[in-house]
């Protein structure tokens, strides 16, 4: 009787029928779908209210100068604050940072002034590093350049735990320009803080280039900067990375220290590196 009534409707009943079912079940996956991402959106893991994020903003423009690399900025920090993590952005070049690898460079004979002891201060502090930098002739700014070689002059120093001191921090970039060059900065700087000693989580880096040539930056009316769907992605999942890394880091800790304390190494204990499988 059913088939009969729906075949007066449609030449082809049952394949309509089928059709209806199929479509019904598609909506309730939907459904289920739409209700299972409003839950995970609105339910993070974990709780990141005693998560520090500190960004370092390469730019070459002192405050209060315009930085497009800023804007991208405050996107990632509206998110890490909506989770209840604390963040500042410091622009290096507000400062006075000379040029070498000394703790403390007005203690030499080159420098009357080094402010950089004030930043690297705001660097211990912090649970999270993202620098952050514009785009330059393919490469990372020279404010970011510098920025990395004063940090790579603490490296000598050790944590509590005898390990070189930046284990335990997550670090990430953002980068902003309109020339091509954001995976090659991003390279360099992932790799520069990861050989400091900060953990890199996926995804680390985010940015946005405009078109080839002069044109508009980041910031600029019509750029599309702000709006462009890609980098807003790729912005969230590193914020989201970094806070679910950090989380895990200071849970437990951060590095467990086996295997990584330069003193042990000195010592003897050469932590599986002088076992007899590695004498055959």
């Amino acid at each position: 009787m059913v088939a009969k009534i729906l075949s007066t409707f449609c030449p082809h009943g049952h394949h309509y029928s089928t059709d209806i079912l199929k479509n019904q079940r598609t909506n309730h996956m939907s459904t289920q779908l739409n209700h299972q991402t409003e839950k995970n959106c609105q339910n993070p893991p974990a709780k990141y209210d005693d998560l520090k994020v500190l960004f370092l903003n390469c730019t070459l423009n002192r405050t209060p100068v315009l930085s497009h690399t800023e804007g991208l900025i405050k996107k990632a920090q509206a998110i890490f604050e909506s989770v209840g993590a604390s963040s500042k952005i410091i622009r290096p070049v507000d400062y006075d940072i000379p040029a070498g690898l000394g703790l403390d460079m007005s203690q030499t004979p080159e420098w009357e002034k080094d402010d950089w002891p004030l930043l690297q201060k705001e660097v211990d502090a912090c649970d999270i590093l993202i620098l952050c930098t514009s785009v330059w002739l393919g490469e990372k700014s020279s404010v970011c350049n510098r920025t990395l070689e004063r940090m790579y002059g603490y490296t000598h120093q050790f944590n509590q735990k005898g390990q070189y001191r930046d284990y335990g921090k997550v670090g990430a970039t953002l980068i902003t320009g309109n020339e091509d060059g954001v995976k090659h900065c991003a390279m360099n700087i992932l790799f520069s803080l990861s050989h400091i000693g900060y953990t890199v989580p996926p995804q680390a880096d985010a940015g946005w280039m405009g078109e080839a040539g002069p044109g508009p930056s980041y910031m600029d009316e019509g750029s599309g900067g702000p709006a462009n769907d890609f980098t807003n992605r790729n912005t969230t999942f590193l914020v989201w990375n970094c806070l679910h890394l950090a989380r895990m880091l200071k849970d437990q800790g951060g590095v467990p220290a086996y295997g990584n304390l330069p003193d042990e190494w000195e010592a003897g204990c050469k932590a599986g590196f002088d076992s007899p499988e590695h004498k055959r």
